[in-house]
């Protein structure tokens, strides 16, 4: 199996349009992605590592052989990392250019990223399509994609069902991948263990997510338990869905705790998650 590389891209998360509603949180409101506003990545300390393991591993055994001018080519697509439009516009001419490259993998799986940026799903969709049917492995793409379409997710489009298929499988194929992933050579075990387990937290955020697209809330709050027990930088997001899947299934005290938890991360969310401390905490009182 080719090695595979690691491209963490972190999003900003945030639903603002989710009701408290018991019975069926989709009754009443849609989960939205920044209540409709544009979701951009965050820049992390993680992603200078990232970019320099990326370049330390996969492509320079790829890179044996290949032409000067092409290797920087390369290095200047995935140097850009301020400018997606510039980056996506050196992306498409790498590909156009050297069309059987043996680093074009690499490349569709940094333009998933700049696609990702400026929210062209289609392109996201397209162009994991491609970066996938080079490496079905590739373990990034499989996060980030599946990542994306349960926050992107619509129930009126007419392939929403599929998608969330789609992106189910693609989370429990990185679950696997990572599980058996040899170590690059090139980074201590300590930081190859933490971009795995940045890469599981956002697998087992997404299935959260699909399973609660699906009113499933059993197996949404599992997910997002994993996600978030023990996990300082939780998304609040996840803590706030997870205290609706808890609330469904008559878990009041744990949801309150969820919601709370929620309440303390400075964003838009803290409003509903007091609201939502409250009324599961009086729920809990009731039971």
């Amino acid at each position: 199996m080719k090695p595979t590389s690691i491209r963490i891209g972190p999003f900003t998360r945030l639903f603002a349009a989710l009701g408290f509603v018991v019975a069926s949180p989709f009754a009443s409101a849609q989960m939205a992605v920044n209540g409709g506003q544009q979701a951009t990545p965050q820049s992390t300390g993680a992603d200078s590592m990232q970019t320099q393991l990326h370049m330390l591993t996969d492509v320079q055994r790829q890179a044996q052989g290949i032409d000067k001018r092409e290797f920087a080519d390369y290095k200047a697509f995935y140097g850009e990392n301020q400018q997606p439009a510039k980056k996506i516009q050196l992306g498409r001419a790498f590909l156009q250019k050297y069309p059987k490259s043996t680093l074009a993998e690499a490349v569709d799986g940094g333009l998933v990223d700049a696609y990702v940026s400026t929210q062209d799903w289609p392109n996201v969709y397209s162009t994991a399509d491609s970066a996938l049917a080079l490496n079905p492995d590739d373990v990034d793409v499989l996060t980030t994609v599946g990542w994306v379409i349960p926050h992107v997710y619509h129930p009126g489009d007419t392939d929403a069902d599929s998608l969330l298929s789609k992106a189910e499988t693609y989370e429990k194929h990185a679950i696997e991948v990572l599980a058996t992933m040899p170590k690059p050579t090139s980074i201590s075990d300590a930081q190859f263990a933490a971009l795995k387990e940045r890469k599981s937290l956002q697998a087992h955020s997404a299935l959260g997510l699909v399973y609660f697209r699906r009113d499933d809330f059993d197996a949404s709050a599992k997910e997002l338990e994993q996600a978030t027990q023990g996990n300082p930088n939780a998304d609040e997001a996840d803590l706030f869905v997870l205290g609706i899947d808890l609330q469904n299934l008559k878990r009041y005290t744990d949801a309150a705790d969820a919601f709370n938890r929620c309440a303390q991360i400075s964003g838009g969310l803290v409003d509903r998650c007091k609201q939502g401390a409250e009324g599961a905490s009086k729920l809990a009182q009731l039971k």
